[in-house]
């Protein structure tokens, strides 16, 4: 499971170094595209075909439907982990997430995301906003059983 954040740093030669916890969870077929919110999403091959089944059991004919296939099966690359714990990150993945130098590695359980430093920062201010979460968050069911 992918959990916490973690900092990282991409190279000059788009590479990024995975952390060792991640790097258990993570098989030789990893896939990468484009995520919801200008970041990235890092998927297990067995996550990957999830979501594969359940976007490709959508009605073609609903233009929503094709946006988002285009969305996360055209933006998708296949890539490998070397034997370092590197990813490298595709050119026009990193330019779409606005990826240099730092970023960070955001666990969500089943993947994990990929977000430039500034985007990170954004979305930290908003998790940290109590007021606001406790409000868009109520009408959630969120429970241990």
């Amino acid at each position: 499971m992918f959990l916490g954040k973690h900092s990282s740093t991409l190279d000059k030669y788009n590479r990024l170094s995975t952390p060792v916890r991640f790097r258990e969870e993570l098989s030789s077929s990893i896939y990468i595209s484009q995520g919801f919110d200008r970041n990235l999403l890092v998927l297990t091959r067995v996550a990957f075909q999830e979501i594969y089944r359940s976007v490709a059991s959508l009605n073609i004919a609903d233009p929503v439907a094709r946006v988002l296939l285009r969305l996360i099966l055209g933006t998708a690359h296949e890539v490998r982990m070397d034997n370092n714990g590197y990813l490298t990150i595709p050119d026009e993945l990193k330019e779409f997430a606005g990826l240099h130098g730092t970023i960070w590695l955001v666990g969500q359980g089943d993947y994990f995301e990929i977000w430039s430093t500034e985007l990170w920062e954004n979305q930290e201010a908003q998790l940290k906003d109590a007021e606001t979460n406790s409000s868009r968050f109520s009408k959630l069911t969120v429970a241990t059983r």
